[in-house]
């Protein structure tokens, strides 16, 4: 994408999270709201605006790219399999949509661009703070505001911190059966382990070092491909737990990110019994 396309790109998602999603916070009504694939699964009208008026965009910023929108996937499970094989836009309109639905302040926008299966590009955007996270794959990672500043995001050199030590988010809610609860005995040996219920925030203070690692079995590419790359070019790992490098045509497998191999190996031996898995 060349730097006036990402930046039409980017003008247009702010332009859209000041339209569609931002009046809509706290202003919700009753019939604003639904369910997808169980109670807590909300998608709202904001949702489904936003995602519409993105794909608008892209047919005209990027035409030869196929848009592979959340809920367009969620009307049809078929639209995903565009990743496999083509140039695609992903999008998530409203990630973190329970937050957003129940006025918690912790939501986002999130962009990637696919190309024959690997991410390339990848933007998350906060509405409420106006400023994004972004990376091009090979170009490095940075955290850009609207008053046109930018910080690199660049992990530093020190160690891997010991799982006592160690802080991160575990979507432990996805995980079921005897798999989680054997997860849910291993996590007292970190130091403090949450879930924002959204991907993206989790991604953005992952990339920035202040938490050091991400777990989750649950690979849809609009959660996790824009945050993977920009954590990548960040100077981190995502793998999944054997060790398989992530990309978003993967629809199997339990994800780690984190901010050093040294962190990855650590959170994988933590989590993981002598035999690899959870």
């Amino acid at each position: 994408m060349s730097p006036t396309t990402e930046s039409k790109l980017i003008t247009a998602v702010r332009q859209i999270a000041a339209e569609e999603i931002l009046p809509r916070f706290r202003s919700l009504n009753e019939g604003d709201i639904a369910t997808k694939s169980r109670m807590d699964d909300l998608v709202t009208v904001a949702d489904r605006e936003a995602e519409r008026r993105l794909a608008e965009v892209a047919a005209t910023l990027l035409p030869d790219v196929v848009v592979v929108g959340e809920e367009a996937v969620s009307a049809d499970a078929k639209v995903r399999d565009a990743i496999d094989h083509s140039t695609c836009l992903i999008i998530d309109p409203v990630d973190g949509t329970w937050n957003f639905a129940n006025g918690l302040a912790t939501f986002a926008v999130i962009l990637s661009i696919s190309h024959n299966g690997e991410t390339v590009w990848g933007m998350i955007y906060d509405p409420l703070g106006d400023d994004w996270a972004i990376a091009t794959r090979g170009q490095g990672a940075r955290l850009a505001k609207a008053d046109g500043t930018e910080t690199r995001l660049q992990y530093s050199q020190a160690g891997a911190p010991k799982a006592a030590m160690a802080t991160g988010y575990v979507h432990s809610y996805l995980f079921h059966g005897d798999e989680r609860q054997r997860l849910f005995s291993r996590l007292a040996d970190f130091h403090k382990t949450d879930a924002l219920r959204c991907s993206a925030h989790e991604y953005r203070l992952l990339s920035r070092g202040i938490v050091d690692f991400c777990v989750s079995p649950v690979l849809n590419p609009w959660d996790h491909a824009a945050g993977c790359l920009i954590v990548e070019e960040a100077g981190g790992i995502a793998r999944l737990l054997t060790g398989e490098p992530y990309r978003p045509t993967q629809r199997e497998g339990r994800l780690i990110v984190a901010t050093s191999e040294d962190c990855w190996q650590m959170v994988r031996d933590t989590i993981t019994a002598p035999d690899g898995t959870i």
